[in-house]
């Protein structure tokens, strides 16, 4: 593990105990499609002032991903050839945007992009029976579009494109395509509405059958903020199974942004949500808000799952980047 404040991490963080792993890498999260308050943002800024909100939508843009083999077997999307990843780049949005994505298949199978959450024609719907995969070498745009909260000519609702959504593959291995998000073609999708606070730093978590981002148990994939920082959390499941969510000593609102409007918002504030596949759900917190910095886990509470290696760290640091001491006679 990248030890953020000298020895302090391996001495007593040590991860053994719950996963039958060794500790790896500090990982940041995938580049993201448009910036975020992080580039506007001073290092290390507080986030518990001066918070950034997303402009009105309405922009149209183009982007090229690429899907590619990864090592194991696996497969991946990047903005760039040679840069693909699992998860694949966080993709963003403004409520009213479009977004015109060529895909270019450097992989040596068929395969494709499917979202949720955004509005599209059945051409870009990315599934064999719409027609709209990709063959090896070849490429294919898909178009998403988004739009904003208003009443509908019945009178009715339409709430609206912004939440925490995601893409994948849909063509990979059998006619539903299921193979490939179990190699690792998947990544978030965020579309917001204006006025949304923005973070400073971003993190992707996808629970997929037993594993995290698809790593190995003993490869975890960790996460570093410093104390104030305001950070995203996007939420994934796929695979097989159920799972829980859960982030030590942070909380959050159970609603759209995982933020509550104030003091006579009464959504339910929770550390603990459950999820199962194809579900996803963000929020932000303020990194170690009310109980300082410190190796905060994060993991499935599915206990047999936890013990798979379904967990990390939320390394929440100083602001000189390190970590505080920890009695190791006073449990973990």
């Amino acid at each position: 593990m990248t030890e953020a404040g000298g020895t302090t991490a391996r001495r007593f963080f040590s991860r053994r105990s719950f996963t039958g792993g060794v500790a790896a890498a500090a990982l940041a999260a995938p580049a993201a499609l448009t910036p975020t308050a992080a580039a506007a943002a001073r290092p290390g800024r507080s986030a518990l002032r001066n918070a950034a909100t997303a402009k009105a939508g309405g922009e149209v843009r183009h982007l090229t991903l690429y899907a590619e083999n990864l090592p194991g077997g696996q497969l991946g999307y990047g903005l760039k050839p040679g840069k693909a990843t699992i998860p694949g780049p966080l993709l963003e949005m403004t409520e009213g945007d479009t977004l015109h994505i060529e895909l270019v298949n450097l992989a040596d199978v068929t395969l494709s992009l499917h979202p949720h959450g955004v509005d599209y024609e059945f051409g870009s719907d990315g599934s064999p029976l719409s027609r709209s995969t990709v063959a090896p070498g070849e490429r294919r745009t898909y178009t998403w579009r988004t739009h904003e909260p208003g009443r509908r000519a019945d009178g009715t609702w339409n709430p609206g494109s912004a939440g925490y959504w995601h893409y994948h593959d849909h063509a990979v291995g059998t006619v539903h395509g299921t193979a490939g998000v179990r190699k690792g073609l998947y990544g978030p999708l965020i579309v917001r509405r204006a006025g949304d606070v923005l973070p400073d730093k971003q993190f992707t978590i996808v629970f997929n059958d037993m594993t995290v981002n698809n790593r190995a148990a003993d490869d975890p994939y960790d996460i570093t903020a410093k104390l104030g920082e305001r950070v995203e959390f996007i939420s994934i499941t796929h695979g097989e199974y159920y799972h829980t969510f859960h982030l030590h000593g942070h909380r959050w609102a159970d609603n759209r942004t995982g933020l509550l409007t104030g003091p006579d918002d009464h959504t339910p504030v929770i550390d603990n949500k459950i999820t199962g596949p194809a579900d996803s759900f963000g929020f932000q917190v303020i990194a170690g808000e009310g109980v300082g910095a410190g190796a905060w886990m994060y993991h499935c509470h599915v206990q047999s799952h936890a013990d798979m290696g379904m967990a990390g760290l939320f390394l929440v640091t100083e602001e000189d980047g390190s970590l505080p001491d920890h009695d190791p006679g006073h449990g973990h």
